[in-house]
């Protein structure tokens, strides 16, 4: 008989916009069937908080909200950049995975559309792993938006499954003129 497998930190966005008639429409992705997480299901942008997530490099580049304030939502067992690292995390997952980016220029000024195309360019090289987020962050002058999200829920895969996460969950409206990827590597189709 093995232990129990730890579960990953993880963070997951789901989108809102609001609807046409009334109320809100929430963007999901369909994961490609040869996935080994939740390979063919219907689910929210997100994944596992990276070591890079944490780094005080990266928390420099994020206004919003400070480590200690995110370490008060998800409680004093998250040291402040661990529990910071979340955010990031799910700011970073969206974009990869849907090129949506909860971010800002530096000076606060919301990203405009000229960015677009630049941004689809970075977010190949990001993909391709030729420039890291920050990188991304830093040659854009932008910053996360950590204010954008807001935390939502916990939940944890249950024990008996091979890849475990311990995820929360964050809220975030889509920002005003970005499109989310219909497709990407980690996206069949989204809806």
């Amino acid at each position: 008989m093995s232990g129990a497998r730890i579960a990953k930190p993880a963070a997951t966005v789901i989108l809102l916009r609001q609807a046409e008639a009334k109320g809100f429409e929430v963007f999901l992705t369909r994961r490609p069937d040869g996935m080994p997480f939740l390979g063919g299901m219907y689910c929210y942008p997100g994944g596992t908080v990276t070591k890079d997530d944490v780094t005080q490099q990266m928390i420099d580049r994020c206004i919003g909200l400070t480590p200690k304030q995110g370490q008060k939502i998800l409680g004093a067992h998250y040291s402040p950049s661990e529990a910071i690292g979340f955010w990031i995390a799910g700011v970073r997952e969206v974009f990869e995975e849907v090129g949506v980016l909860l971010a800002v220029e530096e000076s606060g000024v919301k990203l405009d559309n000229q960015r677009a195309a630049r941004l689809a360019d970075k977010h190949t090289a990001l993909l391709n792993k030729s420039m890291n987020f920050r990188e991304l962050l830093e040659s854009e002058k932008l910053v996360c938006n950590l204010a954008s999200l807001a935390h939502f829920s916990y939940w944890q895969t249950p024990s008996q499954v091979r890849l475990r996460f311990a995820t929360r969950f964050f809220i975030a409206p889509l920002p005003e003129g970005q499109t989310p990827l219909a497709t990407s590597y980690e996206v069949t189709h989204s809806v």
